[in-house]
């Protein structure tokens, strides 16, 4: 897994700068889900951070080849999350297969991420509030800080995706996972610097959601690495077919 951890927004491989947009292809009809299967157009988002990385607000805007226009609604971003038949139609692509799709169905070279965010005029507020306290925290010795967070996610996530999942984050597979009752499918760990991050990747139900649970036990003086780390986690899930609903912190 590759994290930026330096703030800079570049692909350490390249020094390009790093898509900081998600990109989604609307299919036309439920079915193949993916990105070269016939498309009605594109939407890109992107999520509003509070200082402490936690979502407060959903940016996005929707391109359809039928007018060929640029639209924005917060109606369209809730309901690729919460309506079944919509969200069997969304497939989260890179930026890469979301500019051939867009050039494909007439629309051009796709604007760059400055020019997007133009189309940005109806935001999706996600409410807000103070981390929620189950106790005094129990800071790990070592360490001045710790927070949990919680990113969750809409769609299911098939056995082979979820497979390469444990595989790209080294997860031992839970021993009791093949019971519907399991929630906690593996645990991961890295450690920057002197902070030491876990996650597990942990279902809400059956067919209904997945989260990433993180610990961020902080043992330098920022904690700057926190928000790379939630946006790569995010991305990783996202190429496995989910689609973010919002990051939330309990602690």
């Amino acid at each position: 897994m590759s994290i930026d951890m330096s703030g800079s927004g570049e692909t350490p491989a390249t020094g390009a700068p790093r898509p900081l947009l998600d990109y989604y292809v609307v299919l036309s009809e439920t079915g193949v889900r993916e990105p070269s299967a016939p498309a009605d157009g594109i939407v890109v988002e992107e999520f509003v951070f509070a200082d402490d990385c936690t979502a407060t607000g959903l940016n996005g805007a929707g391109w359809t080849a039928a007018d060929g226009g640029w639209w924005s609604s917060a109606a369209f971003s809730r309901a690729m999350r919460a309506d079944p038949r919509l969200r069997g139609r969304v497939v989260p692509v890179r930026r890469h297969d979301a500019e051939i799709v867009y050039r494909r169905l007439g629309g051009g070279e796709l604007p760059g991420e400055p020019a997007l965010r133009i189309h940005f005029r109806d935001r999706q507020p996600l409410t807000g509030s103070a981390p929620l306290l189950f106790g005094p925290p129990q800071v790990p010795e070592g360490f001045h800080d710790m927070r949990v967070y919680r990113i969750l996610f809409a769609n299911e996530l098939g056995e082979d995706r979820l497979a390469r999942l444990l595989a790209v984050w080294k997860m031992a597979p839970a021993d009791d996972f093949a019971d519907p009752r399991a929630r906690v499918a593996g645990t991961a760990h890295l450690r920057v610097g002197g902070d030491l991050f876990s996650w597990d990747l942990r279902r809400i139900g059956p067919g209904v959601a997945w989260c990433l649970d993180l610990t961020a036990c902080l043992g330098g003086p920022s904690g700057k690495a926190i928000g790379p780390l939630l946006r790569e986690l995010t991305t990783v899930m996202r190429f496995e077919g989910l689609i973010p609903v919002t990051v939330e912190r309990f602690s």
